[in-house]
């Protein structure tokens, strides 16, 4: 082993200091972990009730992995000692680095110094726990154990110790192979530990609790590696409500806030999304037993018509499906059932049968049979202390043998958590069987493992960009010149002329023609200042729109008013640090910002990820023709989207922000009809 593996399976630890360090060594005893623990403390003779060396040079080997656990300043000439001693990687547990004061933040750039190549997790982080080995790098209690050998479990990474500190404290029956926390990340970030962990062949899936991404590019390695390897990877990404954006010109700037962006970057990438913690540890369940699933096509089995309705209720307007049965399809669940029984997709198969194991098999056979991508028996368990459950061990038997018999996947939806015991749970899960606890989070975490199967069916998309950081002034262009550039690439902008009195302004109208729309040029958001005039349908009209316009502006823009058009959208692009270009779509027009119906995309894009973009807004029914209205034009709809998308890719080294707000969308084209472009301005110019 070489790098950060050694760190992470460590056949020696070293523990320097002094309460923390005690416990680490009591938490690799309690483990039953086989390998080498040397305490380091300059005054003790033992720790723990093993003999303790007084320094580091006394230590009799090279340790694989150290824990750090002195204050911020003796830790810089700890991790020099450690380096010397050619140690395999260190937990830096102590904080007041860069995320506290100016000192932490000279003692952190010392820490990078002092490390070199040693890998260093941390500072500010508890350390690691590897299950598998029984090896803990973990200054406090835990809540999990040890995973017995031949087994398989999933690995955890979380920016929060105490976060993770509570997922060692599940008892949901989620195996763990691992729990990393990252600190601050100064020498390893949580992409560099995600791409090691999972080479290890005991861990089956990926889970990572994140406030930011380390590297994008690393990111996005693990994306390949992740499909390369089978083992999926879910993300929690918290930070929805951080308002990252600030006062702009366009109005995609601010549409496109942060989440967003991360969240279209992890869909892109193949990555499961989670929001709640119960839903992170019951996806993890899900597909450490089952891995990514191939659709959303699922079943449900139940005794009771509550629960039937509930489930059917709890699914409306997600994306799993209760597919009908066919004829073909209900015949051996009625045969087995019986006629007193309704056979449908959620199954209510009463009580009649409750106890036979002869008859529930066969029924539970019948819909399992049918190649859907999850079966779902809801059953909810006695309370043990006070009650018998053999029956609903039948129900199980059942589930299982029927599973098996049709190479079906399976799930044991448990309506209210304490309704069943983790050694439930752990039992179910050899068998082949996931209890998920909660009928909301079976539901969602079977659409992420179906999120992240039906990604993978698709080719890994291309890197995102990577783009300097404009850091000199900003430059606006005004509509007419944004909307020229953007002709230049093939968008189709409606037929106008830049005017700069009135006499010009009425003889351009007569020119190309009634009615005609007349804005003020230089000012970004003209509807609220009054400055665009729409619909002039005469001389006089053109003759008093300009006089006032020319008040707010010294050059007018005179343009052909597009008629007819079936809907607004708005297609915007933006600048981020980490993603490069993001793309933005929407619905448009003056309310943009009200009705935040939109789909973000990272650039580049294909051209089916953009359609999919179009037909996924809430306003997508207005281009198939809405009351009579014809419809839109998508295929020139997407034309134009992916038009501004080359735009923006070729002038990417200047570009900041890019509105078009609203692309008219109208029967044979769609129509840029107002531009505004940001670009930045070169140094020395």
């Amino acid at each position: 082993m070489s790098g950060l593996e050694r760190l992470l399976r460590p056949r020696s630890i070293a523990a320097i200091g002094g309460l923390q360090a005690s416990r680490v060594v009591e938490q690799c005893r309690l483990m039953g972990y086989e390998g080498e623990i040397w305490p380091v403390h300059p005054t003790k003779k033992e720790v723990e009730g093993l003999p303790a060396f007084a320094s580091i040079a006394d230590l009799p080997g090279s340790p694989d992995g150290a824990f750090i656990g002195v204050n911020r300043h003796l830790t810089i000439d700890v991790i020099k000692q450690l380096r010397a001693k050619n140690c395999g990687g260190a937990i830096c547990y102590a904080s007041g680095f860069l995320e506290s004061d100016e000192t932490g933040g000279k003692l952190q750039a010392e820490l990078i110094d002092a490390a070199g190549d040693m890998p260093v997790l941390g500072p500010n982080c508890y350390g690691l726990i590897n299950y598998a080995d029984g090896a803990l790098l973990w200054p406090d209690q835990q809540g999990g154990k040890r995973l017995k050998k031949g087994r398989t479990g999933v690995a955890i990474i979380a920016q929060s110790s105490n976060i993770a500190i509570n997922f060692s404290m599940q008892q949901r029956g989620l195996p763990l192979a691992y729990i990393l926390t990252a600190g601050n990340q100064a020498l390893v970030g949580i992409s560099e530990m995600a791409l090691t962990i999972l080479d290890d062949p005991r861990v089956t899936a990926l889970g990572m609790y994140v406030e930011g991404f380390d590297s994008i590019a690393s990111m996005e390695a693990l994306a390949q590696k992740s499909r390369n390897l089978n083992k999926p990877v879910v993300v929690y990404k918290v930070g929805k409500s951080e308002h990252s954006q600030q006062a702009a010109l366009t109005h995609t700037a601010s549409l496109a806030g942060s989440h967003n962006i991360t969240s279209a970057f992890l869909k892109r990438n193949g990555f499961g999304q989670v929001a709640s913690l119960p839903a992170f540890l019951e996806t993890l369940k899900l597909l450490h037993v089952h891995g990514a699933l191939p659709g959303y096509r699922i079943t449900s089995m139940s005794c009771s018509g509550g629960e039937a309705s509930i489930i059917a209720d709890a699914a409306f307007g997600r994306k799993v499906t209760f597919d009908e049965l066919s004829s073909e399809q209900k015949a051996p669940i009625e045969a087995a059932l019986g006629p007193l029984v309704t056979v449908a997709n959620p199954l209510d198969y009463h009580t009649y049968c409750w106890g036979n194991r002869e008859v529930m098999e066969a029924a539970y056979g019948g819909m399992v049979s049918n190649g859907f991508d999850m079966n779902y028996l809801i059953l909810d368990f006695p309370h043990r202390d006070r009650c018998d459950d053999w029956e609903w061990q039948i129900a199980v038997d059942a589930f299982e043998a029927a599973l098996k018999k049709y190479d079906a996947k399976g799930a044991i939806v448990i309506g209210m958590p304490e309704n069943i015991s983790e050694d439930y749970a752990e039992s179910f899960m050899q068998r082949g069987i996931v209890s998920l606890y909660g009928i909301d989070e079976a539901l969602t975490a079977t659409e992420i493992a179906a999120d992240i199967g039906t990604a993978w069916q698709s080719e890994l998309p291309p890197a995102t960009l990577k783009l300097k950081i404009p850091t000199e002034g900003r430059h606006t262009l005004d509509e007419a010149k944004a909307k020229q550039q953007l002709s230049n690439f093939g968008v189709d902008i409606p037929q106008g002329k830049r005017v700069i009195s009135v006499a010009h302004a009425i003889e351009t109208a007569n020119q190309i023609g009634f009615p005609v729309v007349l804005k003020a040029l230089g000012i970004a958001h003209k509807t609220e200042k009054n400055a665009v005039q729409l619909n002039l349908k005469s001389v006089s009209e053109v003759e008093q729109a300009a006089t006032a316009l020319l008040h707010l502006s010294e050059a007018l823009y005179l343009e052909v008013m597009v008629q007819s058009s079936v809907a607004e959208l708005i297609v915007g692009i933006t600048r981020d640090t980490q993603f490069g270009l993001v793309l933005t779509i929407g619905s448009g027009g003056t309310l943009v910002e009200i009705l935040k119906d939109t789909m973000t995309l990272i650039i580049p894009a294909d051209r089916t990820q953009v359609e999919k973009a179009v037909l996924g807004l809430k306003s997508a029914p207005l281009l198939a023709g809405y009351r009579g209205k014809p419809k839109a034009n998508l295929s020139a709809t997407i034309d134009a989207i992916m038009a501004i998308q080359n735009y923006a890719i070729s002038t990417s080294e200047s570009l900041i922000e890019l509105d078009v707000n609203p692309l008219l969308l109208c029967a044979d084209s769609a129509y840029a009809a107002d531009a505004l472009i940001i670009n930045h301005i070169p140094q020395g110019e």
